[in-house]
């Protein structure tokens, strides 16, 4: 979502400082400068990771860390002097809020939990880049979708675990004993993670048949439906970027009409055989000029 540029009043200085600020932070060089320093906090926090790497160097990753701190604050600050309460319009707006207030927080005593949410800056990655904040509406767009495949999916595991315990619970009850047993296994087949180690035993065991039920699972679950979230997620990801490219005609069609000057209006109380003369006057004026332009020309 493009922010809205403050629109200074005439004649109220606070308004037109408030209006140079937002253009200042929201400038693509002032933009650059932060996805730079959120890759670079993000490399800090990860190096926090490595006692050895701490002892060597802690006190200097620590002191870059407080800068970058102070940095998100600072671009905080001047975004919410420039918008001011708009600035809690927009939802990726909330984001970098929360998350530079979580970082605020002392990460002592009972906020110690706190510590490990620092590593949430690097999500400002993703409002700081355009392409990666599509990703992420389209995905949040695409949720209605996904639950209702979801429900369908979990349907089907559900009916395939019913069908899995009786069938197959006495020949292998580490897999199939019960339905919890046999979700998750199902959810292993599904991944296909060492299906055939799980399969072959019981096939071994006097199921020879079993390969059939387990190869029509994985069909209908892990070639099937993981597709179709794959096609509506796709599918939202189109229709939001022909919304936005009709935005964007309308807005550029708009902004063509409103550039255009107005007709000119026929002069009036003329006949038209005072128009005739009239351009006929001018015409003659036009040859005058053009035969001048000439000999000007000449050397």
């Amino acid at each position: 979502m493009t922010p809205t540029p403050i629109q200074a009043q005439p004649g109220d200085p606070v308004a037109k400082i408030r209006a140079r600020v937002g253009a200042w932070v929201e400038s693509v060089p002032v933009q650059r400068l932060v996805i730079a320093v959120i890759v670079a906090n993000a490399i800090t926090l990860g190096l926090q990771t490595s006692d050895d790497i701490m002892r060597a160097a802690g006190g200097v990753i620590h002191a870059l860390d407080v800068v970058f701190l102070w940095i998100f604050v600072m671009e905080l600050a001047c975004k919410l002097f420039a918008r001011g309460w708009a600035y809690f319009t927009d939802g990726w707006n909330v984001f970098d809020f929360l998350v530079v207030a979580i970082a605020l927080v002392p990460a002592s005593g009972p906020f110690s939990v706190l510590r490990a949410l620092r590593v949430l800056r690097v999500l400002r990655l993703v409002s700081a880049v355009p392409q990666l904040r599509f990703i992420v509406t389209t995905l949040l767009a695409a949720i209605p979708g996904i639950a209702s495949i979801g429900a369908l999916l979990a349907i089907i595991f559900y009916v395939g675990a019913v069908m899995a315990t009786e069938l197959f619970g006495a020949a292998s009850p580490e897999h199939f004993g019960t339905i919890g047993e046999s979700l998750f296994t199902l959810f292993q087949m599904m991944t296909l993670d060492s299906w055939a180690a799980v399969v072959r035993p019981i096939m071994d065991n006097g199921y020879p048949a079993a390969w059939v039920f387990f190869v029509l699972f994985i069909v209908v679950s892990a070639l099937t439906m993981l597709n179709l979230f794959v096609a509506v997620i796709i599918d939202t990801m189109q229709n939001l970027t022909k919304a936005r490219e009709g935005t964007a005609e309308q807005r550029a069609g708009d902004d063509a009409a409103d550039s255009t000057p107005p007709p000119r209006a026929e002069p009036a109380g003329l006949t038209d055989a005072q128009l005739a003369a009239e351009l006929v006057a001018v015409r003659a004026r036009l040859d005058v000029l053009a035969t001048a332009l000439e000999r000007r020309q000449q050397p």
